[in-house]
């Protein structure tokens, strides 16, 4: 899967609520789908606009919140970037483990 492409939903299962029971994916589900750069990049916007000003306060919320679930779509990528890096790494070490003077690799 391209990090363009949306993912599946069995993939976005698991969002957990943040420590107020709300969680921003369901209260966003258009960014939900979103990829890793997608959601970075809006990210920054919605950053550059805040820092901008001249919102209301009623819009300042919502974008801040807006931006609550962009972050967490990142989060929920670099999770899975970072397990599936983890497992490679534990494949070349378990291919470089030095077999043992019996033979058992152990």
């Amino acid at each position: 899967m391209t990090s363009s492409e949306p993912e599946r939903p069995e993939e976005r299962a698991g969002a957990a609520p943040d420590e107020h029971g709300i969680d921003p994916e369901t209260d966003h589900p258009d960014v939900a789908g979103f990829g890793y750069e997608r959601a970075r990049d809006e990210l920054a916007e919605v950053v550059k606009r805040l820092e901008a000003g001249g919102l209301s306060l009623e819009d300042s919320l919502a974008l801040w919140e807006r931006g609550e679930a962009l972050v967490a779509v990142c989060e929920r990528h670099l999770a899975g970037a970072r397990q599936r890096v983890d497992r490679a790494l534990a494949s070349v070490e378990q291919r470089e483990e030095p077999e043992s003077p019996d033979g058992t690799g152990q």
